[in-house]
């Protein structure tokens, strides 16, 4: 068994481990959103067709998301420590490639790379923070700054990308995270406790490990081709068939492996509803923030960087929702209430959007729903993250952890399909675009709503409770 050579982090040291996986996090989503303002530069300076250039986006999400769970694995196998500096190294070196590419290949290749290291460090960032925080309160405060830190990380991806595009070039979305990638791999090595290996626990469940990445990296591949192209086409169907054979095969070996990759001790109540939940909740938040982004250009005529600080209204309120879920609210209210009233807050502020036209103010049409939205994700997000890490063994919160961001992304894959495909729908039939994200938000809403109905099912109301 995994057995550190020093007793967790208190006091001063503990705030630094704390800081050090929320800043781990954010590099980790920041750089899923900070390409998107520089994209039309980088086509014009590589080259890109405009079939291939969404895959500049593409090649990280679908990388991270595909090993994510692998990541959470590798974490609980070789220890938090060398899981986050290693991949925190591989990242830095991925997005130095990516700054210097000449080439669009060369670009794909560095961003591919780049979800890979991606991959190892929101499992162990959370483990981390599960394990330096055994007191229910304390790690209920640490989760809720942790989700706010993750909650605001995609919108100050866009600011900064206007932001370091106009003033420096896109280059240096890429060439920023240097700097910062590398300080982050030492603070690992030098916070983190040293880890004996589980030996041999790797190397027996490899055809698992395998299997469960490719079969998610099928789906979400095939959610994207589905979204972007046609449903009916072979760049869908073919990665989708395959995506269920492969899945059904990881569930079959797990059943008869006495090392799985999810260890039976992570097979419970608690982490498989939260899993299943984080499903919905991430598919309708994501899928809320891809049509906003959207419709502020597209239908209200916003510029990149009017976007982006229009995003503030929702990262401000996501931060200090998750803030006080973790400090004030965890005792009172308890994981299950906190989620489910964060994912009927979701569904609101999705019928909230689904009423704003062309011709309506920030301040009375768009503002009410980042409020509204920005809450449900602040008090859901952390209450899940709660949830699904308590009572998890220290030798299996990396899995549990990956699991989670798994089910994260996979759902947010699946959201981002369903909404994407209702525009170009309504964009086919002729439809008005405001019809078109109309029906877009109301599929928004009927995946919180399912998330809802998720966890009452799943989740007992009052736990755990924060004392």
């Amino acid at each position: 068994m995994s057995t550190a050579t020093t007793a967790p982090s208190t006091g001063v040291r503990s705030g630094a481990v704390l800081a050090l996986a929320c800043a781990a996090q954010f590099v980790v989503v920041l750089d899923v959103a900070v390409v998107n303002v520089a994209l039309p530069s980088i086509r014009a300076d590589l080259g890109f067709g405009t079939g291939t250039l969404h895959w500049v986006i593409v090649a990280y999400a679908l990388i991270l998301g595909s090993f994510l769970l692998l990541g959470g694995r590798i974490c609980d196998v070789f220890g938090r420590r060398t899981a986050l500096s290693i991949g925190l190294a591989l990242f830095t070196l991925s997005s130095a490639a990516a700054g210097l590419a000449t080439n669009a290949g060369m670009l794909l290749g560095a961003r591919a790379a780049q979800g890979l290291g991606a991959a190892l460090i929101p499992p162990a960032a959370l483990a981390t923070i599960a394990i330096t925080f055994p007191d229910p309160g304390a790690r209920g405060r640490a989760l809720g700054l942790y989700g706010a830190v993750t909650g605001m990380s995609a919108s100050v991806g866009v600011i900064a990308g206007g932001v370091i595009t106009e003033t420096l070039g896109w280059r240096w979305v890429f060439l920023v995270n240097l700097p910062i990638g590398l300080v982050l791999a030492v603070a690992a090595l030098a916070l983190l406790p040293r880890q004996r290996q589980r030996a041999g626990r790797l190397s027996r469940g490899v055809a698992s490990s395998v299997t469960a990445s490719a079969g998610i990296f099928a789906l979400v591949l095939g959610l994207s081709e589905g979204s972007t192209r046609s449903w009916s086409g072979a760049a869908s169907i073919g990665p989708l068939a395959a995506a269920i054979v492969l899945l059904a095969t990881f569930f079959g070996l797990e059943r008869r492996d006495p090392t799985p990759l999810v260890p039976r001790e992570i097979r419970s109540r608690p982490v498989l509803s939260a899993a299943a939940t984080a499903f919905f909740l991430f598919g309708a938040l994501l899928a809320f923030i891809f049509l906003g982004s959207l419709l502020m250009q597209q239908l209200l005529a916003y510029s990149s960087a009017t976007t982006g600080l229009a995003w503030l209204a929702m990262t401000v309120t996501s931060f200090v929702a998750a803030v006080l879920t973790g400090t004030k609210l965890l005792p009172i209210l308890g994981v299950g209430r906190l989620i489910v009233g964060g994912l009927v807050l979701l569904a609101a502020a999705a019928v909230l959007a689904s009423l704003v036209g062309p011709d309506a103010h920030y301040a009375s049409g768009l503002l009410p729903a980042l409020l509204v939205a920005g809450a449900a994700g602040g008090f859901a997000a952390p209450a899940l993250q709660i949830g699904a890490l308590t009572g998890v063994p220290e030798h299996a919160a990396g899995v549990a952890a990956g699991l989670l961001e798994t089910m994260r992304d996979v759902g947010g894959s699946v959201g981002i399909a369903f909404v994407a495909t209702a525009l170009a729908t309504a964009a086919g039939s002729g439809s008005d675009l405001a019809d078109g994200f109309h029906h877009a938000y109301w599929i928004v809403a009927g995946l919180a709503v399912l998330g809802a109905a998720t966890a009452l099912a799943t989740i007992r109301p009052n736990h755990p409770k924060a004392t």
